[in-house]
């Protein structure tokens, strides 16, 4: 594939005035392959304008910040870099000692934006004071959260105010549509991007004898692409969303730049949407947002729990 054949469609990253590209690229787990064929897909999507970054301290304990950091060497200035604070780290000194550590392994004097990974026993107003002191120094130009459910969110609001949340980067694929109950209309309302990890389900992509899956594979053939084409367009189809698939080697790289000249009519999404209904979650079966047990949504997308302390991310889920 060309690098002059993907015109790579944009958005507004919430408050912070950035247009930036729709289908970005993650990095968890990047480490445990082969390095030079991760660098080299993270090359190609660069050249594909896949340039939205997304890493953490948490994914290899660093390992992949230094593979990043490696990727995109002596072309900083195009890319958007997003990495994150974990939670046993986020008080207003750790913030900084760890951007300050994801600074050096990405070998970079700033991120684009930096996220809390999600909440955690440091008070918000901690890991903002340390977010906020990042931003004076210049050292991170936004700062957002991840896996945050509506309540988190609205706690973040009371403490830094409206407009100060550039992001919160949440679990979105076709099978986990829960956030669009309660989450992604909170964000929306108050100007905040959704960037969506693990948009293939992390091995649960449907199969071609599926009904979804059927569907997706009738839509990919009008367009002459692949149904993860298809999936990853679905999953951006709002002006407030992002989505950043892993590619582990170049050619997954240049298949998932694809989606982002895709354009799907507005039958096709209707058709995508009734193949995969949010329908009613169990309570205690969602895990779109952190992970930790779920809050469950009620009938008005509320939810009914709060703030219980997150287990640790790698025996529940990845992104």
């Amino acid at each position: 594939m060309s690098t002059q054949s993907i015109s790579m469609e944009r958005h507004r990253f919430g408050p912070t005035q950035r247009d930036v590209p729709v289908i970005g690229q993650g990095t968890w787990y990047i480490e445990s392959g082969d390095r030079a064929a991760a660098i080299a897909a993270l090359r190609l999507g660069l050249d594909l304008g896949m340039t939205h970054v997304d890493a953490a301290e948490m994914y290899g304990s660093g390992a992949a910040e230094e593979i990043v950091g490696e990727a995109i060497a002596e072309r900083r200035d195009a890319i958007f870099l997003v990495s994150k604070v974990l939670p046993e780290h986020a008080s207003r000194s750790g913030t900084i000692a760890a951007c300050e550590d994801s600074l050096a392994r990405l070998g970079t004097d700033r991120l684009d934006c930096y996220l809390l990974h999600w909440r955690g026993a440091y008070p918000l107003e901690e890991t903002f004071a340390g977010f906020d002191q990042l931003e004076r120094a210049g050292k991170i130009l936004a700062w957002g959260v991840s896996n945050f459910d509506v309540p988190d969110l609205e706690d973040a609001r009371d403490v830094a105010g409206e407009r100060r949340i550039a992001c919160n980067q949440v679990l979105y694929h076709l099978e986990e549509r829960a956030i669009e109950d309660a989450v992604l209309p909170w964000c929306e309302r108050h100007g905040v991007a959704v960037v969506g990890y693990a948009p293939f389900g992390h091995g649960r992509f449907p199969g071609p004898h599926t009904r979804g899956g059927r569907v997706l594979q009738e839509i990919a053939a009008a367009h002459k692409a692949t149904p993860r084409l298809v999936a990853l367009r679905f999953l951006v189809r709002r002006a407030s969303l992002f989505t950043i698939p892993k590619a582990s080697t170049p050619e997954h790289a240049a298949e998932n730049a694809g989606a982002g000249e895709l354009r799907l009519s507005d039958a096709e999404l209707a058709r995508i949407d009734a193949a995969f209904p949010c329908g009613p979650r169990a309570h205690g079966s969602c895990r779109c947002c952190r992970p930790r047990p779920c809050t469950g949504l009620s009938s008005t997308g509320s939810t009914t729990m709060r703030r219980r302390r997150p287990a640790s991310p790698v025996s529940t889920f990845s992104w």
